[in-house]
């Protein structure tokens, strides 16, 4: 029975490093909130030019995929203006109040 326990006292430490490995480095969540809702919140409303987004829209890795494109999906332009910086900030933000996060929230 003992060496049960270590098995999965490993597996359970490796999930928790694959998760960790996943996070947003660097980011302000607070910084990417107001980001969020003064550079993206204008399209991304009902009735919006782009479909009605919040964090919960996708999962953790989701929206970490989305980031690590580099440029917006539809709109390239979109992230022009913004810096390194401050995508890292709303990648954050986002990735923080993700569906399966544990502090899962909408926009607001």
């Amino acid at each position: 029975m003992p060496n049960v326990r270590k098995l999965v006292a490993c597996f359970a430490l490796l999930a928790l490093s694959v998760t960790t490995a996943l996070a947003v480095e660097g980011g302000n969540p607070k910084k990417g909130k107001f980001l969020y809702k003064k550079n993206c919140k204008s399209c991304h409303v009902e009735g919006g030019e782009g479909k009605n987004l919040s964090p919960l829209n996708k999962t953790q890795s989701q929206w970490n995929r989305l980031f690590d494109k580099g440029t917006h999906p539809k709109k390239g332009e979109v992230w022009k203006g913004l810096s390194e910086q401050d995508l890292k900030d709303i990648n954050q933000y986002l990735y923080n109040h993700a569906a399966d996060s544990d502090q899962p929230e909408t926009c607001g």
